[in-house]
């Protein structure tokens, strides 16, 4: 039986890992968490916030996710997007999942983010039918 998500992980390109941690750290808030020595040795990093896991791992052949993504659920959406937007992170809002807000931003590599909170009751996401 599944009981919850992980960690969810995103591809970047070798000799990121700079970017990728002052965008995750700087911009997001979040904090970057030590991997396993054996993973660490193949470059990349991993962050957490409120119990939320994104590892980044490197990949030669690299190309962004940009269609598939990571849904982030955040609290105080237009504060947060203001955030992003101070520290020269694109959002682009989207108004067309009902009983929720919700923007998109890209990473510094390319791979794209959805951060949405609920606004209506019962918008709760998958569980609530």
């Amino acid at each position: 039986m599944l009981t919850a998500v992980d960690h969810v992980q995103l591809a970047a390109p070798p000799g990121s890992e700079d970017k990728l941690r002052a965008y995750y750290q700087d911009v997001l808030g979040m904090r970057e968490i030590s991997k396993p020595p054996v993973l660490a040795a193949r470059g990349g990093c991993w962050f957490t916030a409120g119990g939320v896991q994104l590892h980044l791992g490197v990949e030669e052949d690299f190309r962004p996710a940009r269609k598939a993504h990571p849904g982030l659920r955040v609290t105080g959406i237009e504060a947060y997007a203001d955030r992003l937007r101070e520290r020269g992170a694109d959002v682009v809002w989207d108004d067309n999942l009902p009983g929720h807000r919700r923007f998109y931003s890209h990473d510094p590599v390319g791979n794209r983010l959805e951060f949405l909170e609920p606004h209506a009751p019962g918008a709760g996401g998958p569980a609530d039918g």
